[in-house]
């Protein structure tokens, strides 16, 4: 491990900026995908980002990718980008272990649908990515490459680890309660979890109610391209319309109405990460953007209080729809479960389906009560996490900055534009249902403020 005073150097490596050169020569997918392997050879070792790799295959594809921009003929422009899979996520070519024992070495056979997309528009696939057990609580030793002594947030973990390490361009992520935004957070780099619904999960084992897949990335442009050719080559889940936007990354829309909220997390927030937030308000306020607080309108203040007990509302939901198929890990092999997860189910079986009811339709009136504010203001804006990563690796981290985007259903993104005694801290541009590119156009007004 690295003295606490010592530091990885970092060299994150946005995909998008780097095509313009593919066409004459100048650079290739191979080689760009070979500085990502240089740092990954280096820094991988002291983070534990990945639990698979299958470089002989990335170098092949790198390849291909190579030919095509020599022809002018890339399949889409993340066409030789490399990616990481969080490993709740199928892979045909590598195991999906889940971050549990249950699943040691298995393998579906098949790529699940956002995978198969990302193949589709030519991007390369490097390895899987740390995720925490069944994309819970338990973490799985993923290090902060920031400081190898923190948590890098999860459930997210190897994937947000891997992009802010410069090991990746992107990856894909999911979020229930905090797992895309919270670990772009402390890690450092662009998170984006989407409306829920807008990305095929098919093949991803977050069936929860509120789970959405995000991506992980070094710019909102990356961010933007990996989502939208997912949406363009598989759609959303089943029922759903799909993630509603342009092919390339929508472009900066100056908002004129922010409105500010604390979350249920503000009580938990440090003094700097306060700090931090106060001066962000300033500089949007500087930039003649209105901001609305709960303190002096009604709305806003209505939406917080409706928000208040997210997370446990989002845990009661999350249980309920966890009975299955916890029961049945359950019986192959307890032993192998963490005590989070066992008491999760014992939770589920002590509900009962009117209680589930109970709360969706409680989770139905908080979500009308976020809707209204969408003729008052462009997007919300708060912090995606209390403070900067915490000590230790036996926890991924408070998420109660983040879980009320998730209860909402509603797209959220991280910015890696603030920080907190040294370390990294995003400010979290939240928007409405099914408006991803409108949220992705005020991130994008907004980050030039910093």
């Amino acid at each position: 491990m690295l003295a606490p005073e010592e530091k990885l150097k970092l060299v994150q490596k946005p995909y998008l900026d780097a095509t313009a050169r593919f066409a004459n020569g100048a650079d290739t997918p191979r080689d760009f995908l070979e500085r990502c392997l240089a740092d990954l050879a280096a820094l991988e070792p002291r983070i534990g980002a990945f639990v698979h790799l299958n470089l002989e295959r990335a170098r092949v594809a790198a390849d291909e990718s190579t030919e095509r921009w020599r022809q002018a003929r890339p399949r889409s422009p993340i066409d030789g980008m490399p990616l990481g899979i969080k490993d709740i996520i199928e892979t045909a070519d590598m195991p999906t272990e889940n971050g549990s024992p249950l699943f040691a070495g298995w393998r579906s056979g098949r790529d699940a649908a956002s995978v198969a997309a990302l193949r589709e528009a030519g991007a390369v696939i490097v390895g899987k990515t740390v995720t925490t057990e069944f994309a819970a609580t338990e973490p799985r030793g993923t290090r902060n490459p920031h400081d190898l002594r923190r948590t890098p947030g999860g459930s997210s973990s190897g994937s947000a680890a891997a992009v802010a390490a410069g090991m990746l361009s992107a990856a894909l992520g999911t979020q229930v309660i905090g797992s895309t935004i919270r670990p772009a957070s402390y890690c450092g780099c662009v998170g984006f979890k989407a409306s829920v619904g807008a990305l095929n999960r098919g093949g991803s084992y977050d069936g929860l109610s509120q789970s959405a897949t995000g991506v992980l990335a070094t710019t909102l442009e990356d961010a933007w391209q990996v989502a939208y050719e997912i949406a363009a080559h598989a759609g959303g889940d089943p029922g759903y319309p799909g993630l509603f936007g342009p092919r390339r990354a929508p472009a900066a829309r100056k908002p004129r109405r922010l409105a500010f909220l604390q979350t249920p997390g503000w009580a938990a927030v440090s003094a700097g990460a306060k700090g931090a937030m106060a001066k962000a308000l300033e500089r949007v306020k500087s930039a003649g953007i209105e901001i609305l607080a709960s303190q002096a309108d009604n709305k806003v203040a209505a939406v917080a209080a409706a928000i208040e007990d997210a997370r446990p509302l989002s845990m009661r939901i999350n249980a309920w729809e966890w009975r299955w198929p916890l029961n049945t890990y359950r019986e192959r092999d307890a032993n192998k479960l963490s005590r989070a997860m066992l008491d999760r189910l014992a939770q589920a079986e002590r509900m009962t389906l009117d209680q589930y009811r109970e709360d969706l339709a409680h989770r139905e009136k908080v979500r009308a009560c976020y809707a209204a504010l969408e003729t008052d203001c462009d997007a919300c804006i708060s912090l995606s996490a209390p403070a900067g990563a915490p000590l230790g690796l036996d926890s991924t981290g408070d998420p109660n900055c983040t879980v009320h985007a998730s209860l909402l259903g509603i797209p959220a993104i991280s910015l890696p534009v603030l920080q907190d005694d040294g370390l990294p801290l995003g400010l979290q541009i939240a928007g409405f249902a099914n408006g991803d590119a409108q949220a992705f156009a005020v991130a994008a007004a907004i980050r030039p403020l910093f």
